[in-house]
């Protein structure tokens, strides 16, 4: 049995954001996704549309001069549109480190991602790496 397809615009998705391909990326999106990052730093809060989604992560690889790496490590589909993988996110900005794991909920429509909820396993050290 093959994977679910939701599934595998996600797994395509986060090999295309793991190889700073954001071309294929943005094809990848709804022109109306909303992606929403936790904790009061400076990419935090609610990105709503393509191009914010895309600004933030150019923010994301220009702030970590290439350093991010994002490994995915699971990814669970519902079968009605939803979609979790796990992360471990590794990056350098100046003098701090991230190491952590990391959730991603999606939803999926028509094929597409139309909404990312993201989730980190310690909030704080996120804050104290990304800053504001």
């Amino acid at each position: 049995m093959g994977e679910h397809p939701d599934a595998a615009v996600v797994r395509r998705a986060c090999t295309a954001f793991q190889q700073g391909d954001l071309d294929t990326l943005s094809t990848l999106l709804t022109a109306d996704v909303m992606q929403h990052v936790p904790g009061d730093n400076m990419i935090s809060g609610h990105h709503k549309g393509r191009d914010a989604c895309m600004r933030l992560y150019r923010t994301e690889f220009e702030e970590t001069g290439g350093t991010m790496r994002v490994d995915l490590e699971s990814v669970m589909p519902d079968g009605r549109g939803h979609v979790i993988s796990g992360h471990h996110v590794r990056a350098e900005r100046g003098n701090r480190t991230l190491d952590m794991r990391t959730g991603l909920f999606f939803t999926i429509v028509g094929g597409k991602i139309s909404d990312i909820d993201q989730c980190v396993e310690d909030i704080d050290a996120a804050d104290a790496f990304w800053g504001k």
